[in-house]
């Protein structure tokens, strides 16, 4: 449910909406990385994760595990800070510190990656991957078509950010609390590399609707 519910709308997400709908998109793509994935991820996905980790889990310390997860704090933090000016240095300093983020991330589930689970996970990974750069983004295609219509750019950049690749923060709290590793590290290794040919194939079919 982690990995296959929830897309990397940033590390992956943003360059792309960058590629395909230039700088004017990239505002959407924020608000759908940090007010939806990170969002649901820092919320629903900590009480997922708490639940299926322990089979049950207290309310009050799925509570405290959400309260505590470091990106809702994060972003719980930015909103009020968003008119804030900093310093050139700071900035400068936090822009390469968050220049690190993506590289350690892909570097940290890429040591766990072990193709010889395939073995025992390959329907499993199939299934997974194949509905979130599948099924997942055409189900919603076809919804919004038929409510709103995807010809807006605001539109298509949100339904784009839904067929990236699984999340790579999702796969570290999935790890965190031991659900399947294994399949957990092929669903990102493996759905990041087939994004990389069905993104741009989304790209090419919302283009047209």
């Amino acid at each position: 449910m982690l990995t296959g519910g929830l897309g990397n709308t940033s590390f992956i997400g943003l360059p792309m909406i960058e590629a395909f709908y230039g700088k004017d998109g990239l505002a959407i793509g924020v608000l759908v990385d940090q007010l939806g994935t990170y969002l649901v991820l820092g919320t629903l996905g900590i009480m997922i994760a708490s639940i299926c980790s322990n089979g049950t889990a207290g309310a009050r310390t799925v509570l405290r595990r959400i309260v505590t997860f470091p990106p809702l704090i994060a972003l719980l933090l930015a909103v009020p800070l968003i008119d804030v000016a900093y310093p050139d240095w700071l900035k400068a300093a936090l822009g390469r510190l968050g220049d690190t983020l993506a590289p350690l991330a892909l570097v940290s589930v890429g040591l766990q990656l072990r193709l010889d689970a395939l073995r025992t996970n390959g329907r499993a990974l199939a299934l997974g991957v194949g509905f979130k750069l599948l099924i997942g983004p055409a189900l919603l295609v076809l919804l919004y078509s038929r409510v709103t219509g995807v010809s807006e750019v605001d539109m298509q950049v949100t339904l784009l950010e839904s067929a990236m690749a699984p999340q790579i923060g999702a796969a570290i709290v999935a790890n965190q609390y031991g659900l399947n590793p294994p399949l957990v590290t092929l669903m990102v290794g493996v759905g990041t590399v087939l994004a990389l040919a069905t993104v741009p194939a989304w790209w090419a079919i919302l283009s047209l609707l």
